[in-house]
């Protein structure tokens, strides 16, 4: 869903605009690539532009190729990048290959499921040159940048208190998630409460400390079991607490896509500051005349902020909103810095690559394995707790930062 809603068409604009080059979607099987092929929007949007599809179309369509990926990056010339929107538990695998045939990496968030992979991945990173950035989206909203600034400069104090929420559209149990959103392998905390910790980090750097997630089980429609919703606490080391609650559950029928927002209560001298960021109604909302909202819903609260399609001054309609920028803002660094180390020698091109890593990673906008490995940590945690039915997990840092379980 992450390639058809966001990705693809983010590059496709990216490709006229002459950032990237050309286009290679690699599945496991064919009908996801001729869904994207067949993509009446695509055609609309971005005419006489496509890609290669990796298998060909004509390979029987219930054919897996779990291993297809391997070749396609190997083939590919040094410095180019690649794109890994697959299931949380298989980022690890494919991040590594790709920077071990000298690629630069977007990933979709999380990055790895355990702290140690994401500091192997810097390591290697680092020794490359090559960059990897992870798409947290939400960092590229505009009122996540002015929320930043305003508490860097002290405008609403010290965060002490907060409540977060991000529930899915229950149409998400009917599609490929049933097949690996499992128990054993991921939980509404990590997959989508992952992206409201990394923001509260974002805006106050502060380090999260304890992690708590209870889950609540149920099944898909093809009988596999899972956690379909989680409350999480999050514990600050400032002793502020955050609470998360996420789903897969928001009614089809209801008018908005999704159920999500953000309320950091702040503490000042003599007074109390506030951060409210309601991410689900941003003051547009639509009656269609069929019901072509998400879930088929007629009455929808239409956000114009995360991603749409728009017309413009060249062909077709092109993306804007957060979730185009974010994905421009980690391809452009990549081509900035491939830019800027060609016709190098190959050690002073390692060296100004690296240059420019340490100043995205000192910057903090990007997301990267440098900057953002508490997010690693909190996940790690949550794994922990959610398996041990919301058992305290400790989070410790200083030279080894590793988790605790707390026993009761």
């Amino acid at each position: 869903m992450i390639t058809n809603d966001l990705l693809l068409p983010s590059l496709y604009h990216l490709q006229r605009t002459g950032i990237v080059g050309k286009l290679e979607v690699c599945a496991l099987n064919t009908p996801p690539l001729q869904a994207l092929k067949e993509s009446a929007e695509f055609q609309e949007a971005f005419p006489g532009q496509d890609f290669t599809p990796h298998p060909a179309l004509s390979a029987p369509p219930d054919k897996q190729f779990p291993e297809l990926y391997q070749e396609v990056v190997a083939a590919m010339a040094p410095g180019n990048m690649v794109v890994v929107a697959m299931p949380d538990h298989l980022h690890y695998v494919v991040v590594m290959h790709a920077l071990q045939h000298d690629q630069n990496v977007l990933c979709v968030k999380p990055l790895v499921l355990k702290y140690e992979q994401a500091v192997e991945i810097e390591k290697l990173a680092a020794k490359k040159g090559r960059f990897v950035g992870v798409e947290y989206h939400k960092r590229f909203d505009r009122r996540s940048l002015v929320a930043r600034r305003g508490y860097a400069l002290g405008q609403f104090g010290r965060f002490v208190m907060g409540e977060a929420k991000l529930i899915e559209p229950y149409y998400y149990r009917h599609s490929n998630f049933q097949n690996w959103f499992t128990c054993d392998r991921t939980d509404p905390f990590t997959y989508i409460g992952c992206h409201y910790v990394d923001l509260v980090y974002f805006i106050t750097g502060l380090k999260p400390v304890e992690v708590s997630v209870q889950g609540v089980n149920g099944k898909f429609p093809n009988g596999n079991e899972a956690f379909l919703w989680s409350h999480g606490r999050v514990t600050w080391e400032n002793g502020a607490l955050l609470s998360v609650v996420n789903g897969l559950g928001y009614p089809d029928a209801a008018a908005g896509s999704n159920d999500q927002g953000l309320v950091m209560y702040c503490e000042g001298n003599d007074q109390t500051g506030l951060i409210v960021h309601d991410d689900q109604h941003r003051g547009v909302a639509y009656s269609y005349l069929e019901g072509i909202g998400p879930g088929g819903s007629q009455y929808n609260y239409v956000s114009p902020d995360f991603f749409r399609m728009v017309p413009w001054e060249g062909p077709g309609y092109k993306p804007m909103g957060y979730g185009y920028e974010s994905v421009a803002g980690i391809t452009q660094t990549i081509h900035r810095m491939e830019s800027a180390a060609a016709g190098l020698a190959p050690e002073a091109a390692l060296e100004k690559r690296r240059e420019i890593l340490r100043e995205v990673d000192a910057r903090g906008l990007i997301a990267t394995p440098a900057n953002s490995s508490i997010n690693e940590l909190v996940v790690e945690a949550a794994r922990a707790s959610i398996l041990e039915n919301a058992v305290p997990v400790r989070i410790v840092f200083g030279d080894h930062p590793h988790i605790e379980i707390k026993r009761r």
